[in-house]
């Protein structure tokens, strides 16, 4: 499944932010696991292994709470696997991606006669935001985390993947963006705030790429050019202003053009509160004219 492996590439290009998400913990070495156990295979584009000093980070990442064995006994099963083969520690976390109301989602453990084992849920729609906006590595699952208002939390993800400077992380995360975001949104609200969508997989972490978008934020991908940074975030804050308020006159096109990259930021946070054309006139005025 491309959500699986989404999730896979994430944990796998960045372990220490997931490390540092779910154990609170900073570490210098992070081995990645072959995702394979003695007695039968493990679902590798299900579970990530990060091996940390003398312990374990088990992730395993659920669309769906329905799966043949249950999760509650797979875990074990895992545990069970992994104790064996390497006789250290382990930390399972499950993390749920799409909201629901299943019971398998609120059980953290299995159980029955003279056995019981425990593993940790986290409900991504229940968490704050605020963590994963803050690190880049984790901007595809904050789209999924609790708001009152899920529109204008991926437009903030959105900004927040457009200023990302190196091209290539910002090219990736984009792909994953899309990806995740479909857990949740409508495909033309993703299109209209990432542009067209195209993914090719790699035979070793199966990576999502995402081409096509528009000239302007293609332009804003080139490396070390600033007057391609400020059209790339113009060009997303066009479509957010457009989204928001409706076609957007030329002479105030004329006036956004003119903004510097730092001011464009800021018109990107204070946009999420505009009603009306009027509230964008008084942002641009009370900069003075630009």
């Amino acid at each position: 499944m491309t959500v699986d492996n989404i999730c896979k590439y994430l944990a796998e290009q960045e372990p220490g932010a997931f490390v540092r998400w779910l154990l609170s913990k900073e570490v210098n070495e992070i081995q990645i696991l072959k995702t394979e156990l003695s007695v039968e295979p493990i679902r590798a584009d299900a579970i990530i292994l990060l091996q940390i000093d003398d312990q374990i980070l088990h992730l395993e990442f659920q669309t769906l709470p329905e799966s043949k064995p249950a999760i509650p006994f797979r875990m074990l099963d895992y545990w069970v696997r992994l104790r064996r083969q390497y006789g250290t520690d382990i930390e399972q976390v499950v993390i749920f991606l799409k909201a629901t109301t299943s019971e398998i989602v609120f059980t953290e453990q299995f159980e029955a006669p003279n056995t019981r084992h425990r593993y940790r849920v986290i409900r991504l729609w229940e968490q704050d935001p605020d963590p994963l906006l803050a690190n880049p590595a984790l901007l595809p699952l904050a789209c999924l985390a609790r708001s009152e208002s899920p529109n204008a939390l991926l437009e903030r993800v959105a900004l927040q993947v457009a200023r990302i400077e190196e091209p290539q992380q910002r090219q990736n995360l984009s792909a994953s963006v899309t990806v995740l975001a479909g857990l949740r949104f409508d495909e033309a609200l993703i299109d209209q705030l990432f542009g067209e969508r195209y993914m090719q997989e790699s035979v070793i972490y199966q990576r999502i790429l995402r081409q096509g978008l528009e000239q302007g934020r293609q332009e804003g991908r080139e490396e070390g050019r600033e007057e391609g940074r400020q059209e790339g975030e113009l060009a997303l804050i066009m479509r957010l202003l457009t989204r928001r308020l409706g076609a957007i006159q030329p002479a105030v096109q004329d006036r956004l053009q003119k903004l510097s990259i730092s001011q464009l930021e800021e018109l990107g946070e204070a946009l999420l509160d505009f009603q009306e054309n009027q509230d964008l006139m008084a942002w641009l005025d009370s900069r003075g004219k630009q």
